[in-house]
């Protein structure tokens, strides 16, 4: 495996480089809360705690939707995943008659 390139020289680079560390640090936070709220509400549907879900379920998708309206996670993504969650929630309240 080739050595790490060195450092780039001129000041572009260098705030680019900058900047994009400082990027990274945020996407990496702003993911770490999302995998966070996710087990928040896996944690209240495994305690079968309808009320608690969907409280943790609301927190989530806000934080998904904002996650994918600054372009840290691609649109579909959230959907799935706003999706999934949204489906065990309604799984777990009584269903209603149809």
């Amino acid at each position: 495996m080739p050595a790490k390139a060195a450092p780039k020289k001129n000041k572009s680079a260098i705030k680019r480089a900058r900047q994009t560390e400082a990027l990274n640090a945020k996407n990496r936070s702003v993911k770490n809360m999302l995998k966070t709220l996710t087990k928040n509400v896996e944690k209240e549907i495994g305690n079968k705690s309808v009320e608690g879900a969907s409280t943790a379920l609301k927190k989530a998708v806000s934080a998904f939707d904002k996650a994918a309206q600054k372009g840290i996670l691609h649109k579909n993504t959230v959907a799935r995943r706003v999706a999934k969650l949204t489906n065990m929630v309604n799984a777990l309240s009584p269903s209603e008659a149809a």
